[in-house]
């Protein structure tokens, strides 16, 4: 299998066939203009192409290779017509190679790309090189760089609730799942699963939690070199629940479970949002507001611990869990109605539902739940925020459905209609 065909761009015959009738119409005039006398207008009188190669020769024969100079010239222009453009496959996959090659390297030396601006910069140079001789180079900036903007002015906009100076909710969320379950499940879970160290599992909530940062974006880069269209439509459901995201967590800024287990009562009568006591290892009284707990395996700290992080410890990969740490000590504290990790994952598994066999399900669906596993478990979220999270998620595909067959169907069938009665009968 080829690169082109393991990320499925489309090829020059299927670009070629979606070219308007009319368009190939002008095209073969224009040509014709360029070339009198010639019936053909792609084959001179000596018999050879516009490239230079025998049209009589066999179909076998291999073609001729021009210049590697001249091949990286045409893979920097920006002609969208498919039938002008040269055959780069060589050129696109020295450049994805050479693209792997280096984010191996940036792995190597700068870590794993959390920071989304780094990562969607890093996601953008990899399309660029997959898009050499298949799709115009400015179409990563043209559809890219709107994506990136708005999320960056979410990042620049999530602390806004600051200003507001609404009251943190410190005890909501687990009242309310001690009304559903009868307990905290995080305290439930931690109570019975956690050892004195990362246990060999662990690991995988580690990476499960991590993945948070790359998987959506990867996909998003994955979509737009199989369909464009699809793209835009995940593109503003990521968008539409990452600000609504915003909002519940401005107007209901809540603590979550590692936050509350290290603050009592009494030191957050005032719903303050950077208490002191959240950035202590514990309590002044263990478990703080969730209270303390008799660890099934001795030796394991008698209160709820955020240990998100934690499972990078058992491999030796320290660096990981210090940038996780670090990166958890930048983000909003309080921003735990909803919960994002678990909105995104869903949004995911409910946006590719219609998209992919039976396999894809399981494994985006599975995804989802495994996700809120680890938040409840490793103390980022209640059960509470993933609930919240994923009717989120469902309302964005649900309006985003919605939308799409009441407006955008009918209108790409109405342009198709209009398309069809211009195209040249015969």
């Amino acid at each position: 299998m080829s690169v082109d065909e393991a990320i499925d761009v489309p090829s020059l015959d299927d670009r070629r066939r979606r070219q308007a009738p009319e368009q190939a119409v002008r095209e073969s005039i224009a040509e014709q203009d360029d070339n009198p006398g010639v019936d053909d207008p792609g084959v001179d009188e000596a018999g050879t192409d516009d490239a230079g190669t025998d049209a009589t020769s066999g179909a076998d024969d291999p073609p001729e290779l021009g210049p590697i100079l001249a091949d990286i010239a045409a893979a920097a222009e920006m002609e969208a017509e498919p039938e002008k453009r040269r055959d780069l496959t060589m050129v696109r996959r020295v450049a994805i190679v050479a693209w792997a090659l280096f984010m191996v390297w940036e792995i190597v030396e700068h870590g794993l790309a959390f920071d989304r601006t780094r990562l969607i910069i890093l996601l953008c140079l990899g399309l660029i090189a997959a898009s050499i001789g298949r799709r115009r180079v400015i179409t990563v900036v043209i559809d890219w760089a709107p994506f990136a903007l708005i999320l960056l002015l979410y990042d620049w906009t999530r602390n806004v609730a600051e200003f507001i100076q609404v009251p943190v909710a410190w005890h909501l969320a687990p009242d309310v799942d001690k009304d559903i379950f009868g307990v905290v499940p995080t305290v439930w879970l931690q109570e019975h699963l956690k050892s004195p160290s990362a246990p060999w599992w662990e690991v995988i909530t580690s990476v499960v939690y991590m993945s948070y940062f790359v998987v959506p974006y990867a996909l998003a880069a994955i979509l737009w070199l199989r369909d464009r269209a699809t793209w835009r439509r995940f593109a503003a459901c990521f968008i539409a629940t990452t600000f609504l995201g915003l909002i519940g967590y401005t107007f209901v800024p809540a603590a979550p479970p590692w936050a509350a287990a290290r603050c009592t009562a009494a030191e957050v009568a005032d719903g303050p949002r950077e208490a002191i006591c959240m950035t202590t290892p514990q309590a002044t009284e263990p478990g703080g507001i969730l209270g303390p707990f008799d660890p099934s395996h001795a030796g394991a700290a008698p209160y709820v611990e955020r240990i998100s992080a934690r499972g990078w410890e058992f491999l030796n990969i320290h660096v990981a869990s210090n940038l996780i740490e670090i990166g958890q000590g930048k983000s909003n504290l309080v921003a735990a109605i909803p919960s994002l990790h678990a909105a995104l994952t869903m949004l995911l598994a409910l946006f590719m539902w219609p998209r992919v066999k039976a396999l894809g399900r399981t494994l985006f669906l599975g995804y989802a739940f495994a996700m809120a596993f680890t938040l409840v478990y490793t103390a980022e979220h209640y059960v509470f925020d993933i609930l919240l999270g994923w009717a989120l998620a469902a309302l964005v595909v649900a309006v985003y459905q919605l939308v799409d067959r009441k407006l955008i169907a009918p209108r790409n069938k109405r342009r198709a209609q209009a398309d069809a009665e211009a195209s040249p009968v015969g």
